[in-house]
């Protein structure tokens, strides 16, 4: 996938395209979802294998990626909650909690993700 840097893109889950935001950098990753009231899609937290929700005002979907962006493990976390660590996991989906179901997001699925606006960053290299 070439260097990663924030912007936004669409997550495509079967026939279903997602509004994606990509957090890249630190601050981003570091960031995540906390202030916010809710996501119109997804936010995709690349290298990580971890999140947590201290200071999240709002339930969310996590699902767990390995490298070649199969989903190994979907779970929902409530405000105030630590994650497991992954082992293999290398990247981290977050959605508001039950929208997962809706996409179809489950153990085995392989998503795909395309990249579209920088807003942050050196350069869109793929």
């Amino acid at each position: 996938m070439g260097k990663w840097v924030d912007g936004t893109g669409t997550l495509a889950v079967a026939a279903l395209e997602i509004p994606l935001e990509v957090a890249a950098s630190y601050r981003a990753r570091r960031r995540g979802l906390l202030g916010r009231d809710g996501i119109a899609g997804a936010l995709l937290i690349v290298r990580t294998n971890s999140v947590h929700t201290f200071g999240m005002r709002f339930a969310i979907d996590v699902a767990h990626l390995d490298g070649s962006f199969t989903v190994r493990s979907v779970v929902t976390m409530r405000p105030g909650r630590l994650g497991m660590i992954r082992p293999r996991g290398r990247h981290v989906l977050e959605a508001e909690a039950g929208a997962m179901a809706g996409w179809g997001l489950a153990p085995g699925v392989r998503v795909r993700v395309s990249r579209g606006e920088v807003t942050a960053g050196p350069s869109r290299e793929a």
